[in-house]
């Protein structure tokens, strides 16, 4: 259907430029989170990178703004807009991998499963998120939080380069050895500063692990804590395993009497010999009683889904994220005390390990900057009645305001929402001038905004000191140069 309105974007993509009234509309247009409800003037469907810098030219010269969605996961619904344009990826998931060099490049609307099924097929992985449905790109801009972080780093910390599309519609790759400060920015700084089409990560060997969850009362979940605290602090990297908040999920290894009952669980993978697995996982096993327990060998992949049919599309979400530097005995009886009243079974609330590896980049190596933080504790709220969302948006706000005392002053801006735009400058800490600076040069004019929001650095005018002339004089005061400048 359409209007003319588009008529020019049309003529110069191949994708599909879909506007309100045409029949794939209200299906184009939605995102995961079923809380936002965003009518775009039009989403384009990409097809190939020439789309994309057809589109940022065309936004800019139309005067609208545009929002770019890759996996489409964003709490806030960062993936699309009002009025404006959505560069959708959702059509480009393709995954090249190269076993030789231990690398693999992704289009930019690949999904964490879709980037494991590739790899693994070599016996190969790099740090990806904790659900296969989440998108590559958002993930990695981000600093990209996984089972693998303790052994592999982030996975921004594995990416080796990046094309993107920048505001003026001219296309560059990133890399240690091409844009470099573009390509400190993207490791951490989210969709500041381009359009990312494609992203190319180093690989490691990661084939079958021993890996699962282990599920108890919510009742004994600070006794599980403080197992947890010490237990992982002794276990070599290879185990990547997170302590964590939910209602019982109706699958078949919890009792069906602790199905949508508040429990603790710790989940994760050993990465080392499989057949120290079962050893391994045994002193979890006996933290306390057990409600329910799967732990033993699987391919990589098949953990990484094992939390997907709880993060179906269209579930009401708002999410709320810190950083902490321990798991004190504050953090763990703040988590229990809100812990027991988790509102829904889709709601998650993990405490991810961001030791080893992590702790070993600089805080100024890349644009993540918590790099002396121990663990990323994120309130994952989730659920199907929009009824609820007074009453649940309060429990996660509550539940995060008794943690934050606790915790760190930024977070991880994955697992923010929209009204954390004010803890931008916290979140990157002595990076945030930095990446202001970045802004500055490669999108100026603050054109790439739907997102966690950095703002250009102003260079601020020179300061002059104005000389008034003798009473009575009619000579006009005139600027007076720095000291040390030159003067004609």
């Amino acid at each position: 259907m359409g209007t003319d309105r588009f008529d020019v974007l049309r003529e110069q993509v191949r994708g599909q430029v879909i506007e309100e009234g045409d029949a794939e509309y209200d299906a184009a247009r939605r995102v995961f989170n079923g809380m936002i409800d965003r009518r775009p003037a039009a989403i384009l469907r990409v097809s190939q990178v020439a789309d994309v810098l057809a589109a940022v030219r065309f936004a800019r010269g139309l005067g609208i703004d545009l929002a770019i969605r890759g996996g489409g996961h964003s709490a806030p619904g960062f993936g699309t807009l009002d009025d404006g344009l959505v560069v959708d990826f959702s059509a480009l998931r393709g995954v090249r991998v190269d076993p030789a060099t231990r690398t693999a490049r992704a289009e930019a609307g690949a999904t964490w499963a879709d980037y494991n099924h590739a790899t693994h097929a070599f016996g190969l992985a790099s740090t990806g998120g904790i659900v296969g449905t989440t998108g590559v790109a958002g993930l990695t801009l981000g600093g990209g939080i996984g089972y693998l972080a303790r052994k592999y780093g982030l996975a921004c910390d594995n990416l080796i380069s990046a094309d993107v599309v920048l505001a003026d519609g001219t296309f560059v790759t990133a890399s240690e050895a091409q844009n470099v400060e573009l390509f400190w920015a993207l490791r951490g700084g989210g969709g500041n500063f381009g359009v990312v089409t494609s992203l190319e990560f180093r690989l490691h060997p990661v084939d079958m692990v021993y890996g699962g969850a282990v599920v108890f009362p919510a009742s004994e979940g600070v006794r599980v804590g403080e197992f947890y605290r010490e237990w992982l602090a002794e276990q070599p990297e290879e185990f990547g395993a997170f302590y964590a908040y939910h209602q019982g999920p109706p699958v078949p290894f919890v009792p069906e009497e602790w199905h949508g009952k508040p429990v603790t669980i710790i989940a994760g993978m050993w990465t080392g010999d499989l057949e120290a697995g079962e050893k391994r996982w045994q002193p979890v096993l006996k933290a306390a009683p057990v409600v329910g327990s799967m732990v033993g060998p699987m391919p990589y992949p098949a953990l990484n889904v094992a939390f997907d049919a709880l993060n179906a599309p269209g579930l009401q979400g708002y999410w709320k994220a810190d950083f902490a530097k321990e798991l004190s005995d504050d953090v763990l009886r703040v988590a229990n005390e809100f812990g027991k009243l988790v509102p829904s079974v889709q709601t998650a609330n993990h405490f991810y390990p961001i030791d080893g590896a992590v702790n070993r980049v600089a805080a100024d190596a890349t644009a993540f900057p918590y790099r002396n933080a121990k663990f990323a504790p994120v309130i994952a709220g989730q659920w199907e009645n929009p009824a609820d969302n007074a009453a649940n948006i309060q429990w996660v706000r509550d539940y995060w305001a008794a943690l934050h005392e606790y915790s760190e002053p930024g977070g991880y801006i994955n697992f923010q929402d929209a009204d954390d735009q004010s803890r931008i400058e916290v979140n990157y800490a002595a990076n945030y001038a930095r990446l202001a600076e970045v802004k500055a040069k490669y999108d100026p004019d603050n054109f790439f905004h739907v997102n966690q929001n950095i703002k250009p650095a102003v260079t601020p005018a020179p300061a002059t000191t104005v000389v008034t002339p003798p009473e009575g004089t009619a000579a006009a005061p005139k600027p007076v140069p720095p000291e040390g400048a030159a003067t004609a």
